[in-house]
């Protein structure tokens, strides 16, 4: 069959190598691509949001099967522009995609089908905002409604740098229109767990654990950015949380939806909150992690097509996903200066050096072309991959291998996975 990945990051990048492994898959392309998706896919120079030529494209190329895997896209409305083209997409649908697309519609979800969350209210007057800030505990979260590229969420430990947020967010729109509306929400405390689901609709079958480190520096300090590195599995997803939200959080989300009108067809993406009162749901994305999906699907046993046509037939209830009993660490090698300003173009050397080793990636976030040599082309550049028997082994190796990865203005975090360590 001939695919297109809709998507330019490492995220795609990872889901590129995946589908490239599947004996379906004859051709594939990706909109916009980047210089390492170029190596599975035949870059085309069309944007993730420009529906009416990717969807020209497709018919144009008989494409068979179209994967949406950033949010952009699928809040909206890619998936219904490529079925009402008669195209085979995966990705949700607009009306189900708002589940990450608005974080209040999630937070009223939750409530409604008593899916354990923080306690919050939703704001779109500033003033209101303002005056319920007088009367809540400290610290406290304020989350831009939309979309804002992962950064759209400020923890305030006083009132003072909680109005600021309030002018931030929702008069200076620093994050846009994702601003219009704004969730404060109670500051939750625990161990932060991802954990990314395939879903038919009905049926829901999770994979494997992760955890992400979202902030720019060492012992989570700085800015938030869209994620600096990533392992899995998580060691403080036990059995016990795996159940509890399994019954609780889950199937429940995936029920509610449909109970909603909205099927949700796709990836659900659950940030956990391990609180001492139990898990809790932080927040839904309606797509693969980035990085989470460079840790989890190069632990994927199944053919990844087989499972995306399964979510769109509704017969994932017939598939065995099945994770290697391994782990993998991914460190982000970001430009310096990222996430405000930071230069771009500089060339990459030891790339080579990933084709020599078994269970070693470099994917792509952020590089380009230029003149014949592969250069920096955003915040994010590369996400160095490695697996190993364990976490720690992995972690030795994921960072052995940022090494081999040279360009002027590197940067990234030294204690990726640190926390195993206290595990």
């Amino acid at each position: 069959m001939k695919v297109l990945i809709v998507g330019s990051g490492g995220r795609e990048h990872a889901i590129a190598a995946s589908a490239a492994k599947s004996v379906k898959v004859e051709k594939m392309y990706c909109a916009p691509g980047n210089a390492g998706i170029a190596a599975y896919a035949e870059c085309v120079d069309i944007g993730a949001m420009e529906f009416g030529r990717l969807v020209a494209f497709a018919r144009e190329k008989e494409i068979d099967l179209v994967i949406v895997g950033m949010d952009d896209p699928l809040v909206g409305g890619l998936v219904d522009e490529m079925e009402a083209a008669g195209i085979r997409t995966f990705g949700p649908r607009k009306n189900a995609a708002i589940l990450e697309g608005s974080k209040a519609f999630s937070k009223d979800l939750m409530k409604k089908y008593h899916i354990p969350t923080a306690a919050y209210e939703n704001f779109t007057d500033p003033d209101a905002a303002l005056a319920y800030l007088e009367n809540v505990s400290f610290p406290i979260v304020l989350k831009a409604d939309g979309l804002a590229l992962g950064k759209g969420v400020l923890i305030c430990n006083t009132l003072e740098e909680a109005r600021d947020g309030v002018k931030t967010i929702m008069l200076d729109k620093k994050f846009g229109s994702a601003g219009n509306e704004m969730v404060i929400e109670e500051f939750m405390t625990g161990r932060e767990v991802s954990v990314l689901s395939f879903v038919d609709g009905k049926t829901i079958k999770t994979m494997t654990s992760a955890q992400d480190h979202k902030r720019a520096g060492d012992g989570d300090t700085g800015l938030n950015t869209g994620g600096m590195g990533t392992f899995s599995p998580s060691p403080f997803y036990t059995k016990e949380v795996e159940e509890f939200c399994s019954k609780y959080v889950y199937q429940a989300t995936v029920d509610a939806m449909a109970a909603e009108g909205r099927e949700f067809k796709g990836v659900i993406f659950f940030g956990l909150m391990l609180t001492k009162d139990g898990p809790k749901v932080l927040e839904y994305n309606a797509r693969f992690g980035d990085p989470e999906a460079q840790v989890v699907l190069p632990r994927m046993k199944n053919d990844l097509i087989e499972v995306i046509e399964a979510c769109i037939d509704g017969t994932l209830d017939e598939i065995d996903l099945q994770f290697e009993d391994n782990a993998a660490v991914c460190v982000v090698l970001a430009s310096q200066g990222y996430p405000v300003q930071y230069q771009k173009g500089f060339p990459i050397s030891g790339l080579e050096e990933f084709d020599k080793q078994d269970g070693y990636y470099c994917f792509h976030a952020g590089t380009a072309f230029k003149d014949g040599q592969i250069v920096t082309n955003g915040g994010r550049v590369l996400g160095v991959t490695a697996k190993g028997q364990d976490l720690k082994e992995a972690r030795a190796n994921a960072y052995a291998a940022t090494d081999w990865v040279k360009f002027e203005n590197k940067y990234m975090r030294h204690d990726i996975g640190k926390a195993i360590d206290e595990a």
